[in-house]
C-alpha cells in the first residue's frame, strides 16, 4: 500500500511540474534583447522578433531602441529605466541567443537573474560556416526572475539569410502554442 502511494505521489509531482512548464506564457508585452557580438546580428534578430510579436498583438520593443549605439545591455537593469518601462506597460524581458549549432539542445534549467544573463557574452554568431542547424534559446524574465525558457531549432541552413528565413518561418508556431 505504501509503495502504491509513493508511486502515485511521484507521478503527481512529475505531472504537476510538466503542466506548469507546458502552460502558455500569456505574453502581452516584451522588451526584446538579442545577445550577439555583431551589431548587425543583434539588429536583425531584434527587429525580426519584434515584428513577429507585433503580428500577434503582443506589444514589443527592441532593446536597441532603448540603448545608445554601442551601449552595454546591462543598463536595462537600471532601476529608473525599469520603472519607466513598467509605467509604459512593459514588464517582460525576452532574451534570445544562440544555444549552439546542434539539434540536441534542451532549454537550460539553471536559475539566473536578468542582470546575470545581461552580463554574459555570447560566444556564438547568428550563422557559422559549415553549420547545418542552429538552436536559439529564448529566456523570459518578469520581476527579475526566469518565468519560461524555450528552444527553437532551425535546420537546413546554408547562410545568414537562410537562418533568418527559417527563424521567421518556425517562430510563429511557438508564439501561438506557448507564448500567447
Amino acid at each position: 500500500m505504501k509503495k502504491n502511494i509513493f508511486i502515485y505521489s511521484i507521478f503527481f509531482v512529475l505531472f504537476a511540474t510538466n503542466s506548469l512548464w507546458s502552460q502558455a506564457l500569456k505574453l502581452n508585452n516584451s522588451i526584446v534583447i538579442a545577445q550577439f557580438d555583431k551589431s548587425e546580428d543583434r539588429y536583425a534578430l531584434e527587429v525580426t522578433l519584434t515584428e513577429l510579436l507585433s503580428q500577434y498583438k503582443i506589444k514589443a520593443i527592441p532593446s536597441l531602441n532603448l540603448l545608445k549605439q554601442g551601449a552595454d545591455a546591462s543598463i536595462l537593469v537600471n532601476d529608473s529605466l525599469q520603472k519607466n518601462l513598467k509605467s509604459a506597460g512593459y514588464d517582460t524581458y525576452l532574451v534570445v541567443n544562440v544555444r549552439g549549432y546542434d539539434r540536441k539542445f534542451k532549454p537550460a534549467t539553471q536559475k539566473i537573474t536578468l542582470s546575470e544573463i545581461l552580463e554574459m557574452t555570447s560566444i556564438y554568431h547568428l550563422y557559422r560556416d559549415e553549420a547545418t542547424s542552429v538552436s536559439f534559446e529564448f529566456t523570459f524574465f518578469r520581476n527579475n526572475e526566469v518565468v519560461r525558457r524555450d528552444i527553437l531549432k532551425c535546420g537546413n541552413i546554408s547562410d545568414r539569410n537562410s537562418v533568418l528565413k527559417r527563424f521567421r518561418k518556425k517562430l510563429p508556431k511557438i508564439i501561438e502554442k506557448s507564448w500567447k
